[in-house]
């Protein structure tokens, strides 16, 4: 009888521990979804009105080219000697991704944005 209340307590422990670490584990996805990461260093002579307008530009890009599903914009922190911005958009696929590229609306955008950076890195990320 001993022996068998013992065995009845520890499964009873082993389950009860089981549903919690099942309840309490950390839930993630790995979406396909495409994300475009942007640091950027300005030149020294950019004013704050030509870096604002790439910014807000990035807004305006996004609305016209299709699969663009995110954007972040405000920088909150980036490494790297003199970079000050960094961008995110998340593309639906890689095939959105791919078009963007050539899009009207990013060649545009372009026209602003390169006369005022210095340097960036881009960093695309997906699963």
């Amino acid at each position: 009888m001993r022996t068998r209340n013992l065995i009845l307590s520890i499964c009873g422990a082993a389950a009860i521990f089981f549903a919690g670490a099942a309840i309490g584990a950390n839930r993630f996805s790995k979406p396909s979804s495409v994300v475009h990461v942007i640091t950027v260093r300005f030149k020294a002579e950019a004013t704050a009105e030509q870096k604002d307008a790439v910014v807000k530009g990035i807004d305006k890009m996004a609305a016209e080219i299709p699969g663009i599903k995110s954007v972040w914009t405000k920088t909150l922190k980036v490494q790297g000697q003199n970079y000050s911005n960094a961008f995110v958009m998340e593309f639906e696929s890689q095939k959105a991704f791919e078009a963007y590229a050539d899009h009207a609306a990013h060649k545009e955008w372009e026209k602003a944005y390169l006369q005022i950076r210095d340097q960036s890195t881009t960093h695309d990320i997906t699963n």
